[in-house]
């Protein structure tokens, strides 16, 4: 449907589900093109109509009138001559335990799609291009909820046949079947040469019938078109190939035209059901998922862990990773912290723009050069699951222990205004991913061998404004698995001990955040500008009544020192932000 409505000049910007409200006679053409390719089953053009996906388009209000337009289009064009499937697609968002969706919201937004579906008059429900198993197991639970109608639930995969999450076909099609789906299948992504090898994999291990819809090959950028390069002919011989390994329904996806669907419609009519037969047991590759090992106890883990769980008090100071490639300054001032004293460096993450080394690099460095132990800050923008995965082992296998998981901020910024930030997990989701990799497991819950002893940090704002979903989020962390928490800068004590009290419950050792003010003005920005951080007044108006570089600078540690003296009684150390050229400063606050 998005190939063909794309085909026929609609932006791939708009939205295509809202064409059938606007444009129905569109979406109709091409359903009666497919239905005179030989289609048995006609998709409704709904797979991006959840409330999720149609709000960032302003039309969330339009999920019921959407969903039943599309329905009752492909119905009127289907008639008695092909069944209807109501296509519901992922949310476009994660959710537990890798985002802050929760399941039963999660099977609130399919519920609702599904329903309206239903009204409009759909034979069964086509659940496709799930990456994330546990997404495509709450859209079944939501479309059992306000039917009986056969369920096909398709999960997206890559060429080794787990799906994009790292899933094998051995645990998603059980699941699924288990589940409560009457069909379970591959869709997208890949051709049908390597879907072919994932159905031989399914048919061995599912008792329902299966489905494969392959895209037509991988898409080639042909003077700035995609252009599906698998001819209808080739199509067709792969689809005889997937009713031999036990598929019942097949078709196609991305770039499967009509003439693609009149060559397979050909081929399987020619073939009677009692001849087809399923892949032999030579074909399949048994994946087992193994229990979670036993975590590494956090005083093993690292000097930090060990400095944690004995009660002591400990001292860092924050590094931000220099422009260029020459990491000779960095790693030199890690030493000189060391030689002072110092328990941990907080490396940060692209905390400015421009071109710089980047944190795991630089903590590994300080990690094998300098004799102190880096803490490093990882931020979620811009990394998918999979990233996030792969640089949190490379860090470990480089030698880093220590990781402070953010979710990152969310505003434009550094050299290039116009490179925004992309989020496929926050920093709760990041907490998961570590957790099932000190359990050995990967995030698709597959074994990586021996696990990872990753000490688990999180960043905590004790001077929220909006402190309830601040208590929440610490909470689902905690629950997640951090071990540690690092406040952003403290200015206000008694938000400190507030805070405090409300997580009595479930308390971690926190490390305060303190600032040291180099000016007035640093103190008004602090103050005014910086999102979500409380500085008292009387903080601003001492800054104000300096004079001169060096007064202010004295002040701005005075008033640390202060705050690290308040603070300490109550929390398990201390990291002071700021930039390199501060590290004097940050030391005379921690030598307090």
């Amino acid at each position: 449907m998005g190939t063909m409505l794309y085909g026929k000049g609609i932006f791939i910007n708009r939205c295509f589900e809202s064409l059938n409200l606007s444009q129905p006679d569109l979406v109709s053409g091409v359903h009666r093109a497919y239905l005179a390719a030989g289609a048995d089953v006609l998709e409704t053009n709904t797979f991006g109509a959840s409330r999720v996906k149609l709000r960032g388009f302003g039309l969330g209000d339009q999920v019921h009138d959407i969903n039943l337009a599309g329905a009752r289009l492909a119905r009127e064009v289907a008639g008695d001559a092909a069944y209807v499937a109501g296509a519901i697609g992922p949310l476009g968002v994660r959710i537990e335990p890798w985002g802050k969706t929760g399941v039963e919201e999660a099977r609130e937004y399919f519920r609702e799609q599904a329903a309206a579906l239903v009204e409009g008059g759909v034979d069964l429900l086509i659940l496709e291009t799930f990456r994330d198993w546990n997404e495509a197991a709450a859209a079944v639970d939501a479309a059992r909820a306000v039917c009986t109608l056969p369920i096909v639930a398709l999960v997206t995969t890559e060429e080794d046949g787990n799906s994009l999450d790292g899933t094998p076909p051995e645990q998603f099609g059980p699941a699924l079947e288990a589940r409560g789906a009457d069909v379970v299948g591959v869709n997208c992504s890949v051709g049908p040469a390597p879907m072919l090898e994932t159905i031989e994999r399914l048919s061995a291990v599912c008792e329902v019938p299966l489905s494969a819809q392959p895209n037509a090959g991988k898409p080639r950028d042909i003077e700035g078109r995609n252009i599906y390069l698998c001819s209808p002919e080739y199509m067709a011989s792969y689809a005889r190939r997937f009713i031999a390994s036990g598929v019942r329904l097949v078709g196609g996806c991305c770039g499967t035209t009509p003439e693609h669907i009149r060559q397979i419609a050909l081929a399987v009519k020619q073939l009677a059901p009692d001849v087809a037969t399923s892949a032999g047991p030579a074909a399949v590759v048994t994946v087992a998922t193994p229990n979670a090992q036993s975590p590494v106890p956090r005083e093993e883990k690292s000097r930090l862990g060990a400095a944690l769980a004995a009660g002591r008090f400990v001292r860092g100071v924050e590094m931000t990773p220099p422009r260029g490639h020459d990491t000779t300054l960095a790693v030199a001032t890690a030493r000189a912290l060391a030689a002072d004293g110092l328990d941990l460096v907080m490396v940060t993450d692209a905390a400015r723009g421009g071109a710089r080394v980047g944190a795991s690099a630089l903590a590994a460095l300080i990690q094998q050069h300098a004799g102190l132990e880096p803490l490093l800050q990882y931020s979620c923008r811009d990394r998918n699951l999979l990233g996030i995965q792969s640089d949190l082992l490379g860090a470990y296998a480089m030698g880093v222990r220590n990781v402070l998981g953010i979710t990152g901020d969310v505003r434009r910024i550094g050299d290039y205004p116009d490179a925004t930030a992309v989020f496929d997990v926050d920093s709760i989701g990041l907490t998961h991913v570590l957790t099932r990799l000190n359990h050995g497991l990967d995030i698709a819950g597959q074994p990586i061998g021996r696990p990872t002893a990753l000490l688990t940090g999180v960043m905590v704002n004790p001077a929220a404004r909006d402190l309830d979903r601040e208590l929440r989020r610490f909470e689902y962390k905690v629950e997640a698995g951090a071990e540690f928490a690092v406040t952003r800068p403290i200015f206000d004590v008694s938000a400190f001990e507030r805070f405090l009290e409300k997580t009595a419950h479930c308390r971690v050792p926190i490390l305060a955040g303190l600032w040291v003010f180099d000016s007035a003005l640093n103190a008004e920005f602090m103050a005014n500008e910086v999102p979500d951080v409380v500085v008292p007044e009387a903080l601003v108006q001492r800054m104000r009544q300096t004079s001169g570089l060096d007064a202010a600078l004295d002040e701005g540690t005075r008033i640390a020192a202060e705050l690290l003296v308040a603070v300490r009684p109550m929390s398990s150390g201390a990291i002071v932000f700021g930039p390199p050229e501060q590290t004097e400063r940050a030391l005379t606050v921690l030598r307090q």
